[in-house]
């Protein structure tokens, strides 16, 4: 039997038989009844609070058992994290060197050729002259410059929609029988702005470094959606450290916002397990090139107002 049962029964009892005994008026045994109530009221909240008490405190050594037993998991994870940042830092370092080896590849060329060859050369030329409002070529280093002021929304790493069609039609050429086996470096880059708008900080962008990289990637998954092999491609961010004219104009600024396509002249070497590995199914295709911009069109939303990130 429980002991608040008990303890009710025992008052009760011991009321009644002073009451039958006639020692005690009716007034009495109701207030002692009352006040037995009011203990009986009173043990039992003791009972649920100590019960309270043991759940939590059984709950508790739950949790600490359960993270003793995952300390050799979660020592296991941060170890793999930490392998997986490194990879990725000696990814980005041999990358980095890429470019700038074709970067300092003009002082190298002979009879100012390029050094992608005539006829993908000025296949790129007529891609750039038919699309001069968003992209520029380099014929010197074999480079497609991206301009990110149409290619972005302010402070954004999303694609625009007409842009994504000239991504299509770059694709097509990157794959053609002429650079099909090149190797491909996206690189983007900002101003010296900070990075200080909370919507643009609020997608990822924390910084420029950020920005630059999620505009690189960018353009790299639009390309591997148009059936650009990810094999062929490496993709880094340089934020506003490698400028191509001064900060210090809205016209500077603008000319270092870009994502920069290079094109390097060396074959893809690919492990026998690499090679045989399936690529994955374009997204989308293209049955025709989309039409040329207009050179007097403009592309982005924030035309005339001045750059913010």
């Amino acid at each position: 039997m429980p002991l608040l049962s008990k303890f009710r029964n025992l008052v009760g009892i011991g009321a009644i038989g002073l009451l039958v005994a006639g020692c005690v008026p009716i007034e009495t045994y109701q207030a002692e009844r009352t006040k037995a109530d009011s203990l009986a009221e009173q043990l039992a909240h003791s009972q649920m609070e100590i019960s309270q008490a043991n759940a939590e405190k059984e709950a508790a050594l739950h949790q600490l058992n359960s993270l003793n037993g995952n300390s050799a998991t979660n020592a296991a994870m941060m170890a793999n994290y930490v392998s997986q940042i490194a990879e990725l830092q000696k990814q980005n370092d041999t990358w980095s060197q890429k470019y700038a080896d074709a970067m300092g590849m003009v002082g190298n060329l002979q009879g100012g050729q390029s050094p992608l060859g005539p006829a993908l050369d000025s296949e790129l030329k007529q891609f750039a002259s038919q699309n001069p409002d968003l992209v520029d070529y380099d014929s010197a280093r074999g480079m497609v410059k991206f301009k990110s002021d149409v290619t972005f929304a302010v402070g954004d790493a999303t694609v625009t929609p007409k842009v994504k069609e000239v991504i299509g039609r770059f694709a097509s050429i990157l794959n053609s029988a002429g650079a099909d086996n090149y190797e491909l470096l996206i690189a983007g880059h900002t101003d010296s702005t900070p990075v200080t708008n909370i919507k643009t900080i609020h997608a990822g962008n924390f910084d420029n470094w950020f920005l630059s990289a999620h505009r690189a990637i960018a353009v790299g998954k639009e390309l591997i959606a148009d059936g650009v092999s990810s094999k062929r491609m490496g993709m880094v961010g340089y934020a506003d450290k490698r400028p191509v004219a001064a900060n210090t104009s809205e016209s500077g600024k603008a000319q270092n916002r870009r994502v920069e396509v290079l094109i390097l002249p060396t074959s893809v070497h690919t492990s026998p397990a690499m090679a045989s590995s399936a690529e994955p199914k374009p997204h989308r295709s293209h049955t025709a090139a989309p039409a040329a911009v207009p050179a007097a069109a403009s592309m982005t939303k924030d035309s005339g107002v001045t750059y913010t990130k």
